[in-house]
């Protein structure tokens, strides 16, 4: 069954708003080591993201159904990460992108850094 049909509405508009409207969005399980990886990296370059722990808000599991959706079958779906309006994708993506210098250009482009 396709996880989008089982997502209302609202909670695509309420990740799209999320997305569009903040430099860097996380979506995190609060006891999740995965996404305490990325913010934290996050934090350490200067970056603060916009944080949404799934597990204390009213339409997590809705947004962890989306998520799910968006980083495939092969991905965890949290901790997920936009940058710019954009998904990135999880602590590997991020971790990647940090790894091979791509990272500080998309949050420059993004104004999540002023470097």
């Amino acid at each position: 069954m396709d996880a989008a049909r089982d997502v209302p509405n609202s909670t695509r508009d309420i990740v799209h708003r999320l997305a569009s409207t903040n430099a860097v969005v996380v979506f995190s399980f609060s006891s999740c080591c995965m996404s305490t990886v990325v913010k934290r990296l996050l934090f350490s370059l200067g970056v603060g993201p916009t944080i949404v722990e799934l597990d204390q808000h009213s339409a997590g599991p809705d947004i962890h159904a989306l998520l799910h959706r968006l980083s495939g079958t092969h991905q965890p779906p949290v901790p997920a990460v936009f940058i710019g309006g954009n998904f990135l994708g999880g602590v590997q993506t991020l971790m990647a992108s940090h790894i091979n210098g791509t990272l500080v250009g998309l949050l420059k482009d993004a104004g999540a850094l002023w470097l």
